[in-house]
């Protein structure tokens, strides 16, 4: 490969929770390992690979000019994600005066709750779920409607339809939050599973806020599709929402945008992502994205899907033979594992607790899911080198799974 995704940063101060943040965030964060064991870090979100070079040049040229004062985003800013969307994701007809700026994905789906609901109005989410999704909206007084993914016959997490539109009339929802690609369950939407969502949501008249932000993070042999592009309504009722942290591991950067086709629709989330004040891009955020959405980025992210593809196939095929007990779904997209520990624990009398304990005694910092309503889960991060992705399923089989 061009790229370097085989060496092993050392993280440590250097501005990471994923490894600084350990023993420091009860509740959150994992243990750290006791004496003997260094760290893998496989729980927070991010990747730990370098990021594209094209990004760090990019910052450095912009340093390279001394004077960092108000600014407004550039038209290189708004070209790179029009051409990006176009070439990755097949998306047509979109202009500058779609697209907007977002703190966060977070910040975004806020902005449109506040816009299109009250405190106390009822919101559809389907279940494992997203913390962060949870966290917002209980801090914003929003009543949490969950609508459990299914498995069916071939393990493959599958929406409930008849559930959603339920649930819907139910509690007269008209705000719904629609994850594509799935997180935590890695699940890479069809679009015949799309245009039935949308369809329920049409005829309840939601408005739909669709995080796309795992969009560029694809395995093998899978496709995303925008839910925006999957009918002319799907294209009006929608926010998505997109950044290029996940993608690149620029979360500690700040920035994400919005795209918005729906005039009235555009008009109103914007009114509310302006009243803080604060939601404004960072000059080196801006900059940043410039660097990403460039051919070298998109070079790179091809070469990561492989990197990452070849990583799932391996923790999968490992953890499926060797974990007698332990069930997951084989993920299509990010590189998040979500396993179902129910029946180990069962079988070995222990709870997901000591399961979690005695994974972080031997460096595996992997974590709780229970935080994404999962009662008995645990959410692995594989975006890390291969080798440590072996290390960590040797010590899962030898202190914890199968300890003698």
């Amino acid at each position: 490969m061009k790229y370097d995704f085989t060496s092993i940063m050392d993280r440590r101060g250097k501005d990471a929770i994923a490894v600084d943040g350990l023993g420091t965030l009860p509740g959150f964060a994992p243990d750290l390992p006791k004496e003997g064991y260094d760290t893998i870090p496989m729980w927070v979100a991010d990747m730990n690979f370098p990021t594209v070079p094209s990004i760090c040049a990019t910052i450095v040229e912009r340093v390279q000019h001394p004077a960092f004062g108000y600014f407004s985003p550039s038209e290189e800013y708004y070209n790179a994600i029009i051409k990006w969307q176009e070439e990755r994701n097949g998306v047509t007809g979109l202009t500058k005066e779609c697209i907007g700026y977002e703190n966060g994905v977070l910040g975004g789906v806020i902005s449109v709750l506040n816009a299109f609901s009250a405190p106390g109005d009822a919101v559809l989410l389907h279940s494992p779920t997203y913390i962060g999704f949870t966290m917002s909206l209980e801090n914003n007084g929003r009543k949490i409607i969950h609508s459990p993914l299914k498995q069916d016959e071939n393990g493959v997490w599958r929406m409930d339809y008849e559930d959603m539109d339920k649930k819907i009339k139910a509690h007269k929802i008209h705000t719904a939050i629609f994850c594509n690609p799935h997180n935590p369950c890695g699940r890479v939407w069809e679009k015949w599973e799309i245009e039935k969502a949308m369809e329920v949501y049409k005829n309840n008249d939601c408005i739909v806020i669709s995080d796309e932000i795992w969009s560029d993070l694809i395995l093998d042999g899978n496709k995303h599709i925008p839910v925006q592009s999957v009918s002319e309504d799907a294209r009006m009722r929608t926010i998505a929402l997109y950044a290029p942290s996940k993608t690149f591991n620029l979360a500690g950067l700040i920035g994400s945008y919005h795209i918005i086709y729906d005039p009235y629709l555009r008009d109103r989330v914007r009114a509310q992502s302006s009243k803080s004040h604060y939601n404004d891009m960072n000059v080196l955020s801006m900059h940043a994205l410039i660097g990403a959405y460039r051919s070298e980025g998109a070079e790179w992210v091809d070469e990561l899907c492989q990197v990452l593809t070849k990583n799932v196939d391996y923790a999968y095929d490992y953890i499926t033979k060797n974990f007698k007990g332990v069930k997951l779904s084989k993920p299509q997209g990010t590189y998040m594992l979500f396993m179902d520990c129910t029946d180990w624990c069962k079988e070995n009398g222990k709870t997901i607790d000591e399961l979690e304990k005695s994974g972080w005694d031997v460096g595996v910092a992997w974590q709780d899911g229970r935080m994404f309503h999962g009662p008995c889960s645990i959410r692995l991060n594989l975006a890390l080198p291969f080798s440590r992705v072996e290390e960590a399923m040797k010590r899962l089989n030898e202190h914890v799974f199968n300890a003698k």
